[in-house]
This record gives structure tokens, sequence and C-alpha cells, in this order.
């Protein structure tokens, strides 16, 4: 018997791979946490910060971030000719459309949960978006789906709005709008290019214009900066408007963007999260002044005395003020 007869052959083990839908919908769903913070990181913001200053200085911020990693990586500082009307409507979407429109829907007295629940439309608007623009083809099931979340997250802003849709919703809904055609064209772009690469030229696309705008709103407007208002605008603009973008843009080439962009239903939930450990934070002792602040901009004025306590405070009138028994009574 020769001794390779009772040798065992070992086969390799296959390893599953994930699919690329399910890599894309993983690298969605980190850029939709690092978004989820958006809304009250801009809400701390602009309790030191103008409304408009934050919404520009972001991408200001982020432009020279982004230029930071391009000469790192060696990369042109400046995307191709043929890209820039794509990358102008990307700039138009997520610089300007997005931050402008929810921060003065913030600033007008829309509350950060009350935001997070209108942005869950994000997910149908980006769809559609992707439909048009990108050709992809969802399945009915998927119309269908996004079809019902829609009708609840409308119904549910015309209960809190009394039966009748505000301003500050007409300005969610421009910042959707302008949010789902600067994710559908970075999308695009991003199955040829990197996705950190394909923010950066946004940003550095809009330079020439968020940075000397930047600059007078920074020279002109009353700021009264803060550890947590430099904290938020720190937030929204190195997260929010630049790393967020990695693993974002990435996703939605690799998942696609109707599919992958549902990941965005989990956005609404986790800004309420947040949202709630900022209000829990504000009513600890030492933070009573930043209770006024959850809308943005009451947080900017000091609290006027109550009545009550300008009355117990107020000096007496002498000619209404009762004489003390003895002393100067008796002086008359």
């Amino acid at each position: 018997m020769r001794d390779n007869d009772s040798a065992t052959v070992l086969a390799p083990i296959a390893v599953p791979r994930i699919s690329a839908a399910w890599q894309g919908t993983a690298l969605a769903f980190l850029g939709v946490v690092a978004f989820s913070g958006s809304l009250p990181a801009t809400v701390f913001a602009m309790r030191g910060f103008d409304p408009y200053l934050v919404a520009v200085g972001r991408a200001a911020i982020a432009a020279v971030a982004a230029l930071v990693c391009l000469l790192a990586a060696r990369a042109p500082l400046f995307p191709p000719r043929r890209q820039w009307a794509s990358y102008a409507a990307i700039a138009l979407g997520v610089v300007f459309g997005f931050p402008v429109f929810s921060g003065l829907a913030l600033d007008g007295g829309a509350s950060s949960s009350h935001s997070a629940v209108i942005v869950g439309l994000l997910p149908a608007t980006t769809a559609v978006a992707a439909v048009l623009r990108a050709g992809e083809r969802p399945r009915p099931l998927f119309w269908a789906a996004c079809a019902a979340g829609a009708l609840c997250i409308t119904a549910f802003t015309l209960t809190r709005g009394g039966g009748h849709i505000t301003a500050a919703d007409l300005l969610l809904v421009a910042a959707l709008v302008s949010a789902a055609i600067g994710y559908t064209e970075g999308a695009r772009l991003a199955r040829d290019t990197p996705g950190w690469r394909v923010i950066s030229y946004a940003v550095v696309f809009a330079a020439p214009v968020t940075v000397p705008v930047t600059l007078a709103l920074a020279l002109t407007t009353d700021t009264r900066p803060s550890a947590p208002a430099v904290a938020g605008f720190a937030y929204v603009a190195l997260v929010s408007m630049f790393l967020g973008f990695f693993p974002w843009y990435a996703g939605l080439a690799r998942g696609g963007i109707a599919r992958a962009g549902q990941t965005q239903l989990f956005q609404p939930l986790l800004t309420l999260v947040w949202s709630l450990a900022a209000a829990a934070r504000d009513h600890r002792p030492g933070h009573d002044r930043g209770r006024a602040g959850r809308t943005g901009v009451r947080g900017r004025h000091p609290a006027l005395p109550h009545p009550s306590r300008q009355a117990l405070t107020r000096p007496p009138d002498p000619a209404t003020a009762r004489p003390r028994r003895g002393g100067a009574a008796r002086m008359h």
C-alpha cells in the first residue's frame, strides 16, 4: 500500500463574497450616520454665527480641507473641463442649496426634530432624481414603499403645522430637492472617480464664490463664538460638508443610487437621537442659556428677565415708598 493511497485532499473553503450592492449599502449608511448630526450641529452653530455665514462658510472651510487632501494625494486640483456642468450641479445642490435652505428653515422656527422627519422624504426624492438623471429603474414594489413613506411624512407635517404647510416646510422641501440633485450627480461621477475626489472637486469648484462671501459675512455679521457654536460649525464644515461624502458617494455608486439611498430612512431616527441628546445637555445645570437656542436664532439673544423678577429687583420709588418708623419719619 502506497503512502498516498489514504491521503486526504482538503478542498479550499469558499468564503462568500459580499456583493457590490451590499458593500454600497454599508458605505452609504456610514454617510447617513455622518449626515444625521447636521441639523443639530447647525442649530448649535447658529447660536453664535449668522445663518448665511454657517451655510456658506462650511463650504469654504471644506474647500481648504479638500485642497490639502488633493495636494497630499498629488491629484489634479480642479476637475476636467468636460465635467464642469456636473460639478456646477453638485455645488448648487449640496454646497449652496441644502445648507442655505435647511439653515433658513431652522432659523425661521423649525426644530431639528421636525426637520429630521421631513428629511425622511429624501430617499424618495433621490430615487426620482436617479431615474431622471442616472437611468435607474427601480421595481414597482420599491415605489410603493416610497409612496407609503412619503404619505406618512406628509400627514405628520400637516398635523404638526395645524393642517397647512408652513414657510419653514417649503424651505425644507427646497433643501430636499437640492440635496437629491447633488447626490445623484455626484454618484454618477463617483462611478469613475473616487468619492472623496468628487466632493473635493465640488467644494473647490465653488470656492471662488464661497471664500469671498464667507470673508464678507464674517466681517459684517454679528458673531458671538462659544464652544458649542464653534463645535457645531466645525462639524457641519468638516463632517457634513466633506468627510461624510467620502463613503456616501462611494456607496451610491456601488449599490445603486435608488437602492443605497434608502439608507437615508435611518437619518430622521438618528437625528432625533442627537436632538434629544442636545436637549438633555441644555437642561443640565449651567446650560440654561442654551435652552432658548433650540431653534437657532433665539439662542443668539440674551433672555429678558421675567416681570416678577423685575418687580423684585426694581429700586423703590421715593414718592410712594412707605416711611420707616422713627428716624427719617420723625425729622419732618
